[in-house]
């Protein structure tokens, strides 16, 4: 799974990375997690456009909205099986921006968390979905989205047995592209990473309150 994540970069600079056009702001954030904003990249068919929504997707048809708390991450071998997924998947695919995501390993009675980067220090990005909810007898608008996840890689394996789906620079248009419904196609994206461009460290237990948003949680302990 996908649970706690950061985006400690420069809006300015995801921008010219990403190629992105986004008319709000995003502050840095080392401790992201669900229920919290994230920064979601999408296209309206002729550019990318980014927007901030709330992590745990809710579907249109929930009566409430708690329901995001359990739909923070969804599984890529059945996302076109889900009643809460399989739309979205056909049609509300996106990008979400992250330089780091934090897993924890159990030692003994502890759990031990690390954080996962690229080894170019890099931001990349996971595959998601979005959806648009609408609270009943109000005129509120709540946009949400989750974490596509599949097994782990080599890297991964020995903290979980699970990673989000990071997708490769040269897919991003596909997996944003609306006309795409090639559900099969688009279901081969979601493979582990290349474990070899990527690496980990151990992280203080700092980062286990999502209170901690500070540069701290991102601190490799090897390197103190």
């Amino acid at each position: 799974m996908c649970g706690r994540f950061s985006l400690a970069s420069d809006l300015n600079m995801l921008q010219e990375q990403f190629d992105f056009l986004m008319n709000e702001d995003f502050p840095i954030r080392y401790n992201i997690a669900p229920s919290q904003d994230v920064l979601v990249i999408g296209s309206n068919g002729h550019e990318r456009i980014g927007k901030k929504m709330k992590w745990g997707l809710i579907p249109p048809w929930a009566k409430d909205k708690k329901i995001g708390y359990k739909m923070i991450n969804a599984r890529g071998e059945t996302i076109d099986e889900k009643v809460s997924f399989k739309k979205p998947f056909q049609t509300k695919r996106c990008l979400i921006l992250s330089d780091g995501f934090y897993e924890w390993k159990r030692t003994g009675k502890e759990k031990q968390p690390y954080r996962f980067i690229m080894k170019d220090n890099r931001p990349f990005a996971f595959a998601g979905l979005w959806e648009q909810w609408v609270q009943e007898n109000e005129n509120v608008s709540l946009y949400t989205c989750t974490i596509i996840t599949t097994e782990a890689n080599e890297l991964t394996k020995d903290v979980h047995d699970r990673m989000p789906v990071i997708l490769q620079e040269n897919k991003y248009d596909e997996w944003l592209d609306r006309h795409n419904n090639d559900t099969l196609k688009l279901k081969k994206l979601l493979t582990p990473y290349d474990a070899n461009l990527m690496e980990a460290y151990p992280v203080s237990q700092i980062v286990n309150s999502p209170k901690n948003d500070i540069q701290e949680c991102m601190t490799n302990l090897n390197s103190l």
